[in-house]
């Protein structure tokens, strides 16, 4: 099989995890002053270049920064400065941005991206939605606040703190000979097929979910299971583990 990178891998993103502690709202204000760059999400989607890449708002451009947007530290791109994701809601309309800068839902615009803006904006979506979707403490119902750079919710009722969860799917290429197993959602596109994929569940191996997935989903029995690669795929916030099984029914 050809080796292909997959979508949102092989970035050089460096995240910097000493620096997410202490970064309080004077620390980020500081770090955008020194020339941090801003990645712009609003209502899931980010802020790109009409026809090029990532747009990395400077401040002030991002002004909207100092009008309390939450803020997220990513890491340092390419060694360079540093670089926050900055959600912006999901209220209509949508905020207007500079010239040449459109808003793109992520998964139409891949291959517009090069390997660390990807990585930049899967781990700036990912992030933002666990934000939205875990604003109150899970073990007493406070409401909780970020921390650490975004990367932690902590709870002032009981102290519990909250990390971004991720969650394991097996998606998989499965062959016959020269035959491949494809499938379609009934709101695709017309001729529009993809391999199969399913969320693992607690318990199970890699194997024993790509056989139960394909099971459940076409009865067809999958023998030998290879597993390929990896990618981050931040709809809403998973981690795609991709696999080749052999059919033997």
């Amino acid at each position: 099989m050809t080796n292909v990178v997959p979508a949102f891998a092989g970035g050089r993103l460096d995240r910097a995890a000493h620096r997410r502690d202490g970064l309080d709202v004077a620390a980020v204000r500081e770090s955008l002053m020194a020339g941090a760059r801003v990645v712009l999400f609003w209502n899931g989607q980010v802020a790109l270049v009409q026809g090029g890449g990532l747009h990395l708002a400077t401040d002030p451009s991002a002004g909207r920064v100092a009008a309390g947007n939450p803020m997220i530290y990513l890491g340092k791109a390419q060694g360079q400065a540093e670089v926050f994701a900055c959600d912006l809601g999901r209220d209509d309309p949508a905020p207007a941005l500079a010239e040449g800068v459109e808003w793109a839902d992520l998964r139409q615009v891949l291959s517009r991206l090069d390997p660390t803006e990807a990585e930049l904006a899967a781990t700036g979506r990912a992030l933002i939605h666990w934000h939205q979707s875990h604003r109150f403490c899970a073990a007493c119902g406070a409401a909780s606040s970020p921390s650490h750079g975004g990367w932690q919710r902590r709870c002032p009722q009981c102290l519990a703190a909250h990390f971004p969860r991720t969650d394991p799917v097996v998606i998989m290429l499965v062959t016959k000979g020269e035959r491949l197993l494809v499938g379609r959602s009934p709101g695709w596109p017309e001729g529009m097929y993809s391999t199969l994929a399913g969320f693992m569940e607690p318990g199970e191996t890699v194997e024993a979910a790509v056989r139960r997935e394909v099971s459940e989903e076409t009865g067809v029995v999958v023998g030998e299971v290879r597993y390929l690669s990896s990618q981050p795929w931040p709809f809403p916030a998973s981690l795609m583990l991709g696999c080749h099984g052999q059919a033997i029914s």
